[in-house]
């Protein structure tokens, strides 16, 4: 499909002009008059360019939000940034963007309760990748990321390696960018879905969009709502998203826009299956998913080599009246505005307001003396306000008549952190046991409580430049000023209140050459800053106070071509990181000398024809610890948790062009073996999943598609969360799932 569109001046922000393409040549001249009139009428509207649409098979050429300021495409920016977008979530049946994310190019994702939606890419994971919303950052993932449905979503970028560039402190592995539906200029379209699957699973979802009878006003509004049971004993979750947006095209150069949304998680949550000793009495043992030894935390006693008792594979070992949920609203406005033809000024206004609550038995440690399963308690509430401002100015000029974008930008932010925990102090610790099987799970109990507040301020100014050296060259750099200040305090608590302030100098030199048409190559050097903790919102005064510095070198290929039916890019790096935090357990951090990440990653993409879809990507990576040392001795040389050597996956689809389309398509995934913590004594089992599915559009608007995840009911570990050393999370068994789908 053609499309004609605006642009901010009189280059085009697209790859090539399709001018020349036949039959278009009647719309080019008709743009060129009516730009003609519009200058002379010295108006700003912005000019008019034109330009294919057809989406590709892997977004190459899409612009992102997240990869930089300058409103590139993947294949202009030299980094590797991946965008799934809501065909892909769609056609390969992505529920959550955990779902979403495990089909990335070498990511694994976990749903562990304490730190929902969290993501492991590069050797890094948890609060050493930035999550971002609509480009926002909120705070440390590792404390403020949460299950979400893809309902709401327009796509999801995911940009690989140091990126404090573009989202400041913590984006030490990267980060990953949700980006919300938006409103739209044209006729109103609506659309709505619903599915029911396994464990009693049900998701429905009703979108609107298009322009209003106000002239230049659009709007967009999304509902989601999602219920399931659950594959574990007890484990009911309940989900709502709602998402509304406006823009108002006050003239051709103004535009002001708003959004509002909701969203509300609530679950019985699963904190895990313990880890068994396969010598234990009455034990059996389930292979395939974990190996090696461990020591209980809690009781101290040696399991030796441990397995998964098969008996205990939808056991939830949470206290009965445990609660985990989370209630958001975000409000964000501001405007665009073409003060010429050459600048584009952006500014938003936010505001983002969350309480979370977290009230369970988290701990599962198993003790081979006594058989019995010995548990804790643990209670945190989160009370978080947050108040921003975003502002850029973009410069569109030449340097040395060369072709050169400039990108300036303010943010600031202040966020104030309320947190209501369980009071080790006053509390007996472990709190119980129970059986290993069939367990009487009790309730929380007596409950003491002591509090903290936690303000984060934090202003940054980032310059982001392309200069394009020739037509097919461009050196494009950046770099951020950042300002932090963090003030803690706990009544009671010796050392408290107490302040802290770090000013890191983080950015990105690289270029992009374009060799061949379609094709690019493109390198980078770039660094990023973080605090020395594992959780900023966390820190204590014996804790360091340093920040970590992390830099990669990259290099790689990504082209486009077969008249863009076809796509495939290659990436290699190599990542350094110095000075960072591990976590131990629930309540100690270590600081490591250095970690480093080297790894290749591919991706590639095909659709021939109309009927054929194929795709597949492979990551291989080496990522260890090489200045490790603890009291108990050296960890150099080893691997961070959740970190596979390999990760691949490949799908393909076909579909038959019969009086009622059918489409029938699989997909595989493969994880290596990974380790649930530091020492790296207990390996979760390398797994492999298979997906399979069919639809059938009955109308052009009407999609009816039958779903079956895990076909051969594979037993895995899916995630660990290193704080919790004596359990793992057990990935889904098989499942079912029919959906309808309909555009109106």
């Amino acid at each position: 499909m053609i499309r004609v569109f605006f642009t901010r001046n009189g280059t085009s922000v697209g790859r090539n002009s399709r001018c020349a393409i036949p039959g278009i040549a009647r719309v080019c001249v008709g743009v060129a008059a009516m730009s003609a009139l519009v200058a002379h009428a010295q108006l700003r509207l912005p000019e008019v360019r034109v330009e294919d649409t057809r989406t590709s098979p892997l977004n190459l050429d899409t612009p992102a939000q997240s990869g930089s300021l300058l409103g590139l495409t993947p294949r202009e920016t030299p980094a590797t940034l991946e965008i799934i977008d809501q065909t892909m979530i769609r056609n390969r049946g992505f529920r959550t963007t955990t779902e979403a994310a495990q089909g990335a190019v070498g990511v694994t994702a976990g749903d562990a309760p304490g730190a929902p939606g969290n993501f492991s890419m590069r050797g890094y994971s948890f609060g050493q990748i930035n999550i971002l919303y609509d480009g926002i950052r909120i705070g440390p993932a590792s404390m403020t990321s949460r299950v979400m449905d893809t309902g709401n979503l327009e796509r999801i970028e995911f940009l690989k390696g140091p990126a404090s560039l573009m989202s400041g402190e913590g984006a030490a592995g990267g980060s990953v960018n949700y980006v919300t539906k938006r409103p739209h200029s044209g006729p109103i379209e609506n659309d709505s879905y619903v599915s029911y699957g396994s464990f009693n699973t049900v998701r429905a979802g009703f979108g609107s969009g298009g322009s209003t009878s106000i002239q230049g006003l659009d709007y967009r509004i999304d509902v989601n709502r999602a219920t399931s049971n659950g594959f574990i004993d007890d484990t009911r979750s309940q989900s709502w998203n709602v998402s509304t947006g406006v823009d108002y095209r006050v003239s051709g150069a103004f535009k002001l826009f708003g959004a509002l949304e909701y969203r509300q998680d609530k679950s019985h949550a699963y904190w895990g299956t313990p880890l068994v000793s396969g010598a234990a009495a009455g034990v059996s043992a389930t292979g395939g998913i974990v190996a090696g030894t461990s020591v209980a935390s809690i009781s101290g006693n040696n399991l030796g080599p441990v397995t998964i008792d098969n008996r205990t594979l939808t056991t939830n070992y949470n206290v009965i009246d445990n609660n985990n949920e989370a209630n958001q609203i975000w409000l964000r406005g501001g405007f665009e505005w073409a003060l010429n033809s050459n600048l584009l000024l952006r500014s938003q206004i936010y505001g983002f307001t969350v309480n979370r609550t977290f009230f369970n038995s988290e701990t599962y440690s198993f003790d081979p003396a006594s058989g019995l399963v010995d548990r804790d308690r643990f209670f945190v509430g989160h009370d978080q306000n947050m108040l921003g401002n975003k502002t850029q100015l973009q410069w569109d000029s030449t340097f040395a008549g060369k072709e050169n974008r400039l990108v300036t930008a303010f943010e600031i932010s202040n966020i104030n952190f309320h947190v209501r925990q369980f009071d080790f102090t006053n509390a007996a610790f472990p709190a119980d046991s129970v059986t290993l099987i069939n367990p009487i799970r009790g309730t929380f109990g007596p409950l003491d409580v002591e509090n903290f507040s936690t303000r984060v301020g934090d202003a940054a100014i980032s310059f982001d430049d392309r200069l394009k050296v020739t037509p097919t060259f461009a050196l494009i750099g950046g770099l951020r000023y950042e300002q932090i200040t963090l003030d803690r305090n706990a009544p009671n608590r010796a050392g408290y209140p107490y302040s802290q302030s770090w000013w890191p100098l983080t950015g990105r030199l690289g270029f992009t050459w374009e060799t061949i048409p379609g094709l690019t190559l493109y390198g980078q050097y770039a660094t990023a800053a973080d605090v020395a903790a594992a959780n900023l919102f966390n820190l204590r005064p014996s804790q360091t106070q340093n920040l970590t510095t992390t830099r990669t070198y990259e290099g790689g290929v990504k082209q486009l071509f077969w008249e863009r039916k076809a796509e495939w890019s290659l990436a290699g790096y190599h990542i350094e990181r110095n000075n960072l935090p591990s976590q131990q357990s629930a309540t100690v951090v270590n600081t490591v000398g250095q970690q480093i990440s080297d790894g290749v990653e591919v991706a590639a993409a095909v659709r021939p024809n109309t009927r054929w879809n194929i795709w597949g990507n492979v990551s291989y990576m080496r990522a260890y610890y090489s200045d490790y040392i603890t009291g108990n001795g050296s960890l150099s040389g080893n691997t961070p948790p959740n970190v596979p050597k390999v990760v691949a996956n490949a799908g393909a689809s076909y579909r038959m062009n019969l009086p009622v389309p059918i489409e029938l398509g699989a997909s595989v995934r493969h994880v290596g073996d990974r380790f649930n913590a530091d020492p790296n004594a207990v390996t979760m089992l390398a797994y492999t999943v298979a997906d399979a599915y069919a639809f059938m559009d009955i109308r052009k608007n009407a999609r009816i598609t039958l779903r079956v995840r895990n076909l051969t009911d594979k037993n895995y570990a899916i995630w660990a969360d290193p704080g919790y050393p004596d359990q793992i999370l057990l990935g889904a068994p098989r499942s079912y799932e029919i959906s309808a789908a309909l555009k109106f």
